[in-house]
């Protein structure tokens, strides 16, 4: 419309130059007019069109965070309500125990028998070694008997069976004290490498069970708001992702920005860039004074691929009659102000328009300038979706 009331001057400037000359309007003195004013219409529509691309697809988007149990049982106790904000480490419902504190109660056992076997080893080593020195003090004692025996023997006053004799002895304490060693490094190995390993696959028992008793307290990981509770106490606690026990909407982090997508047709792709100056009209934004309603922003970046040519592997080969329609070329906004960050609602729709400024000369500024009529038609419609109230998603340039 306004387009049209635009380029309507060739009609207009011939209109008066009949009616000066005083000449009746026939379709024969105003065709050339008319052609005219329709050619200008036709670039001006072209170019408002080509250049300043809009989009009714925007929205706010925003994450949440599905809450699941990490262990199945019944629901003891649920700590909070729908609407309610929680912080990280808050606790939210708590499941049935028994069986975990039985397994915790049974670790800790082990442990502590691994504690008394430890003292156990400590004073069979003391004995060990205690064995060992006597068999020690024996064997010195038998070799100095041997050793006097040899002599009186040399002498010619002993006894060659009394050599003997202390021979075997001497040679069996020697065997005994080996023996009293190697159970002294087995006492040792006991308390150096065996029972280290066994306290801490004990300790990992522990720790197991103890991590098995945590998950029967389910926390927040995020501070936001509780909503979609569906548990009830004595309600079976669900570890599937598709069947979370409530939904939070966490805060957003203070250094992430406030970002609008919107899909645009791909023929835009060729007058989009970053930094381009655009404006967003949301429907929680919209009030009857129009303050804050429309929105300026700036194009922050834009998807390089289209969803819709995503290639996944399946047991049938892709079909390109089958990828027919032509899926949105995805861009990223950026409000320019940071104090308007506050007035978004996530999950808001929006309109996006762009308006195109980067052409150099007088035809640049030209096309600039173009841009006018298309930022009147956004207040347009906002005004027209505050009058309906059907919102901003009626589609249309």
């Amino acid at each position: 419309m306004f387009e049209l009331m635009f380029t309507s001057f060739p009609v207009i400037i011939r209109y008066f130059q009949l009616r000066r000359r005083g000449e009746a309007m026939t379709v024969w003195n105003m065709k050339t007019a008319v052609y005219l004013w329709l050619l200008l219409a036709f670039f001006l529509f072209l170019t408002i069109f080509y250049f300043h691309q809009k989009s009714y697809s925007g929205i706010v988007p925003f994450r949440t965070v599905s809450v699941v149990a990490q262990t199945s049982g019944p629901v003891t106790e649920i700590s909070v309500m729908n609407g309610q904000r929680v912080e990280t480490g808050d606790v939210l419902f708590r499941i049935e125990d028994s069986a975990q504190r039985a397994a915790l109660a049974q670790a800790e056992a082990q442990f502590d028998q691994i504690t008394a076997d430890e003292d156990k080893a400590r004073e069979t080593l003391r004995v060990s070694q205690a064995e060992e020195a006597a068999a020690q003090i024996e064997l010195e004692n038998l070799r100095v008997d041997l050793s006097e025996a040899r002599t009186l023997l040399e002498r010619q006053v002993g006894r060659e069976d009394d050599v003997r004799n202390l021979q075997a002895q001497v040679s069996e304490a020697e065997a005994h004290v080996a023996a009293m060693r190697a159970q002294v490094d087995l006492s040792e190995t006991e308390l150096t490498q065996t029972i280290p390993a066994r306290r801490r696959a004990a300790e990992t028992a522990v720790e197991s069970a103890q991590v098995a008793l945590d998950h029967t307290v389910v926390r927040s990981f995020t501070d936001g708001v509780v909503t979609q509770l569906v548990l009830g106490e004595g309600s079976p606690a669900t570890t599937l992702i598709l069947s979370p026990a409530m939904v939070i909407i966490p805060d957003r982090p203070d250094d992430l920005p406030v970002r609008v997508v919107a899909g645009f047709s791909q023929i835009a792709r060729s007058t989009l860039y970053e930094g381009m100056p655009a404006e967003i009209a949301c429907n929680s934004n919209a009030d009857i004074n129009f303050r804050d309603s429309v929105l300026p922003a700036k194009v922050v970046g834009i998807q390089p691929a289209v969803a819709s040519g995503q290639v996944i592997p399946g047991a049938r080969l892709v079909d390109p009659d089958s990828l027919a329609e032509r899926g949105s070329l995805v861009v990223y906004f950026e409000l320019e102000y940071p104090e308007h960050e506050a007035m978004m609602l996530d999950g808001t729709g929006c309109i996006v328009q762009t308006y195109t400024n980067n052409i150099p000369g007088i035809g640049g500024h030209v096309v600039a300038a173009t841009g006018i009529i298309k930022a009147v038609g956004l207040r347009i419609k906002v005004w027209g979706m505050l009058l309906s109230g059907i919102g901003l998603a009626g589609g249309g340039h």
